[in-house]
């Protein structure tokens, strides 16, 4: 299966549904078709991109996304399967009814493989890892002290060399650029989630009760640093204030759709992601008691 995702921002265009085929028409240019099937997520954020109800049926039939953006260009809305999974409500049920200590042990997991992600990216990137080696002991079951958010404040000093950054998404820098590949990270663990047969909302720490993809936005942490050394190499070549034009998104989506190593193969995001999500279902069952959160 080819994990595709189509980003229309640059200019108008018509989406319809045709034979399990994504249409897309724009003015002047020659009729364009993609199997629904090999469509990972749609990001439409131009003001002049039709879609017809069909296009959303079929993108969510076929186990895929649809992130619709703002005037920003941010994203505002976000469109998942409802079913996935052959024994979905089984599932629901099981993950609803987990201990407190596993979800505080699952935690642990978690922020322990984002921080030696982000060492891993201050290492290639920067030369050191900056010490957040140091804070992994420091990590117990559910993260009572917040070592995550301390270790945190040291990675983006370090990692762009700017001791006043702060990551707010409303700031005109290049936390514009995180947030939209944070966006698609989270579409896309979204999806992994969904169809692992595991509720989207259920989450293991997040727990805003306006949030719809709490466990996507815990499961999404290691990850959040594939998104960061793109943005950092833009940063690096352009400056803060590089805007986020088609060039950027590009580069962003382009890092996404990367391959990365996995017990000596090549594999895309997407498969270590589902893997990752399987895994929790796995020990949500009792069949494990780890994650699988492989280092990129």
């Amino acid at each position: 299966m080819t994990d595709r995702i189509l980003d229309f921002s640059d200019e108008p265009a018509a989406l319809s549904f045709r034979n399990s085929l994504l249409v897309i028409k724009r003015e002047g240019q020659d009729e364009i078709t993609v199997p629904f099937a090999e469509i990972a997520v749609i990001v439409v954020s131009h003001p002049q991109v039709h879609y017809t109800h069909a296009v959303l049926c079929g993108i969510a039939n076929a186990g895929g996304e649809f992130v619709a953006c703002g005037e920003k260009h941010l994203p505002v809305a976000m469109l998942l399967p409802l079913e996935t999974h052959f024994t979905q409500a089984e599932r629901f049920t099981m993950q609803a009814q987990v201990p407190l200590p596993v979800k505080k042990r699952l935690w642990q997991q978690i922020v322990r493989a984002k921080i030696r992600a982000q060492a891993k990216l201050l290492k290639d990137l920067r030369g050191s890892d900056y010490g957040l080696p140091g804070f992994l002991p420091r990590v117990k079951s559910g993260d009572p002290e917040n070592v995550e958010a301390q270790a945190s404040r040291n990675y983006w000093t370090a990692l762009f060399g700017d001791t006043e950054f702060r990551r707010d998404r409303n700031c005109e820098d290049q936390n514009r650029h995180l947030n939209y590949g944070y966006a698609v990270l989270r579409a896309i663990v979204a999806r992994a989630v969904c169809a692992a047969g595991l509720h989207p909302s259920l989450g293991l720490h997040h727990h805003n009760r306006y949030d719809a993809f709490c466990l996507a936005d815990d499961l999404m942490e290691p990850f959040r640093p594939v998104v960061d050394g793109v943005v950092a190499r833009l940063i690096d070549m352009y400056g803060k204030l590089y805007p986020l034009d088609k060039q950027a998104k590009a580069a962003i989506l382009e890092g996404l759709m990367g391959r990365f190593a996995l017990d000596g193969e090549s594999r895309t995001l997407f498969d270590i992601v589902s893997r990752t999500a399987s895994s929790l279902a796995t020990v949500y069952a009792g069949e494990a008691d780890k994650l699988i959160l492989p280092e990129l």
